[in-house]
């Protein structure tokens, strides 16, 4: 089995798929991380001196043969399920699930604010209540693609174990 974790930043794509992986013995890919080393540059630089649309083309490659392996865990970007037919592929086998890690506005505020540096889309953002306005806006967008995945598990409240556990006990 492969597993997609999709949500928004903030989220706890990362972090849960890392500890995921470790209990069930399964490899991790952190899908950012991925095309940073496929591209030889960051995400920003290939933003920056190729565009959005070559990202969004090469971003979709990848995530095809990505979507070929076992016994992985991927945690992608929160882009990565909007764009072009990424769902489709994601969803595409019987051996792959899609889980996103759902969390409310006020969640995800309260973990990007202090974070708004490291992250280029937020970067420009000074007030936390602008920075609510900015994900509501981005969740409306992305939701109808997140909401196809095989399963849905809500992250406000719970500690990265307790996700983890719950992804679990939903697969087995």
């Amino acid at each position: 089995m492969i597993l997609f974790l999709v949500g928004y930043m903030g989220s706890g794509k990362s972090v849960v798929g890392q500890q995921l992986s470790e209990i069930l013995g399964y490899n991790y890919i952190d899908f950012d991380d991925y095309i940073e080393q496929k591209e030889n540059a960051t995400i920003k630089t290939i933003f920056e001196t190729k565009g959005e649309i070559y990202f969004r083309k090469a971003e979709s490659s990848y995530l095809k043969d990505l979507s070929k392996l076992k016994e992985t865990i991927v945690s992608l970007g929160g882009g990565t399920p909007c764009y072009g037919d990424n769902m489709k592929t994601l969803l595409s086998t019987k051996e792959s699930v899609c889980v996103y890690l759902k969390a409310s506005i006020p969640t995800l505020t309260k973990r990007l604010f202090n974070e708004r540096a490291k992250r280029p889309l937020l970067a420009h953002i000074d007030s936390e209540s602008m920075l609510s306005e900015f994900i509501g806006k981005h969740i409306f967008e992305r939701a109808p693609f997140y909401e196809q995945s095989n399963l849905s598990i809500q992250t406000d409240d719970k500690s990265i174990s307790e996700i983890v556990e719950a992804i679990v006990l939903k697969l087995f």
